[in-house]
């Protein structure tokens, strides 16, 4: 079962998820320009920036993670996003295993380790830098279907500053970010049931086909497979994982 709620965290995603008995099909993971921190069952890792779909392989019962608002994480862990792109990572290689592992297990410890975890973050965040409202802004715009020479120009950086910086905070150039959110839009889209062709002019694709194309190449899948898989979530009354990041 798979549950989020917004985090207390700006801009953050608290999710939580309980592996199925017995042999379920894992729904991929979708790429969304964020990343995660995730307890699993007393282990802690982080989750890079995928460019592609991650099919998630259990390992544990249960999990907790906080999904980052797009470009926040690397502040916060102290590690550029672009080391840690389609990459699963134990937090003890960026901060230590002694203190990841303590961290880890005051959070198993805990009456709720959703919670802690959360209280973790907030405490950590406290003392991290301030998320950069320039890159903030380079992502609204880009979620909004704006081109990447028109927010370059608004928010005042060259195109290679751009790409620089997008690098760092996102794990990929501005390119990258702005077809991952359109992906996003479209597929939001296809999920309150808009027709194919409509959902991709209204995301910003040319037509249908470039949709179907962006689908395959990001998500790894089909639009009508996916759309399936939605009509299956919900016959089930299982939501989609938005975000959430298992590793293998």
């Amino acid at each position: 079962m798979y549950e989020e709620r917004p985090a207390l965290l700006d801009g953050a995603v608290l999710w939580t998820r309980t592996a199925a008995a017995g042999p379920t099909a894992e729904r991929p993971v979708l790429p969304d320009g964020c990343m995660d921190l995730i307890w699993a069952d007393g282990s802690l890792l982080v989750a890079g920036p995928d460019t592609r779909a991650y099919v998630p392989g259990e390992f544990a019962a249960r999990y907790a993670g906080i999904r980052f608002a797009p470009g926040d994480a690397p502040g916060f862990l102290g590690v550029p996003a672009h080391e840690l792109r389609d990459r699963r990572v134990a937090l003890g290689a960026l901060w230590g295993e002694a203190e990841a592992r303590r961290l880890g297990e005051r959070i198993t410890d805990a009456p709720d380790p959703a919670a802690a975890l959360e209280q973790l973050v907030l405490r950590r965040a406290a003392d991290a830098p301030a998320p950069d409202p320039l890159l903030r802004a380079v992502v609204a715009r880009l979620a909004a279907g704006r081109a990447v020479a028109e927010t370059a120009e608004a928010v005042g950086l060259g195109a290679r500053q751009l790409h620089r910086r997008s690098l760092d905070a996102f794990g990929y150039g501005p390119k990258t970010l702005a077809r991952v959110l359109r992906l996003q839009r479209a597929l939001a889209l296809v999920r309150a049931g808009v027709p194919y062709a409509e959902a991709a002019l209204r995301a910003g694709c040319a037509d249908q086909a470039h949709l179907a194309r962006e689908t395959r190449a990001l998500a790894g899948t089909t639009l009508s497979a996916y759309a399936r898989s939605v009509g299956a979530s919900a016959k089930s009354e299982t939501p989609l994982p938005s975000g959430s990041r298992t590793t293998a």
